[in-house]
């Protein structure tokens, strides 16, 4: 689109909205929109908010990364982590579900309320 956002179209000929082109994650030729992925995270319990960016990765040019915030009193672990990927993996395409997840205490927001995925991926790339 002219708007600079992304979207597919369904075999029925449906549009589905997937973010703005500049929050597509390419991966492995695959484009997955950060919405799917954080609407996924966060119908897990222990989630509170959750964010997804592209990272680097050798293999597939880029994986999905989430930046997730707990639910209050849930406490980050490896074993959260895994839990949280499989979960997502379980409501998403197998190459969508993101296979780097980092807790935060919260996440970058404009002052509407909107995620700020610019910070994310600058801090994600080291920028």
């Amino acid at each position: 689109f002219h708007t600079k956002d992304a979207a597919q179209r369904d075999e029925d000929g449906y549009f589905w909205y997937a973010g703005r082109a500049d929050d597509v994650i390419i991966s492995a030729g695959y484009r997955i929109g950060p919405f799917e992925v954080e609407s996924a995270c966060i119908e897990h319990p222990a989630v509170r908010e959750a964010a997804a960016v592209a990272s680097p990765d050798s293999k597939r040019g880029h994986v999905v990364k989430a930046f997730v915030v707990l639910a209050e009193g849930r406490v980050p672990s490896e074993e959260l982590a895994g839990e949280i990927k499989t979960f997502v993996r379980g409501h998403l395409s197998a190459y969508a579900y993101p296979r780097k997840i980092e807790f935060v205490d919260d996440l970058p927001k404009t002052l509407t309320g909107k995620i700020r995925r610019i910070e994310l991926r600058e801090k994600e790339l080291g920028a």
